[in-house]
């Protein structure tokens, strides 16, 4: 993968999840508040724990810091899968973010 094209697919995945974010907060009372600074995304919930999503240019990754722990995700067959265990990115950011909250939130992939 190129340089750009790895930008262009980890945009669009920072996109996705500042817009999920802009859903669950008007869908739910979950509160969740999402600052972006370049290519980091931190979300803090209402017990204000935190999740960062930050991209890694150099690697080509995207990494999640959770109170689970740090996890980093690679492009690979049209999803973002963990260089570990090939878990889904939006899966598992749906599923710490829920863990966080205390409530179920659901991410997803950009179409």
């Amino acid at each position: 993968m190129t340089d750009i094209e790895y930008q262009d697919l980890a945009e669009r995945a920072l996109q996705a999840v500042e817009a999920a974010c802009d859903r669950i907060n008007d869908e739910t009372d979950a509160d969740v508040d999402n600052q972006r600074t370049g290519g980091m995304v931190t979300l803090t919930f209402a017990n204000r724990s935190q999740i960062i999503v930050n991209l890694q240019k150099p690697l080509q990754e995207i990494w999640m810091a959770a109170r689970a722990g740090g996890f980093h995700y690679k492009y690979s067959a049209g999803r973002w899968t963990d260089t570990k265990d090939s878990s889904e990115f939006f899966a598992q950011l749906s599923r710490y973010a829920s863990e966080q909250a205390g409530q179920s939130l659901v991410f997803k992939a950009p179409d």
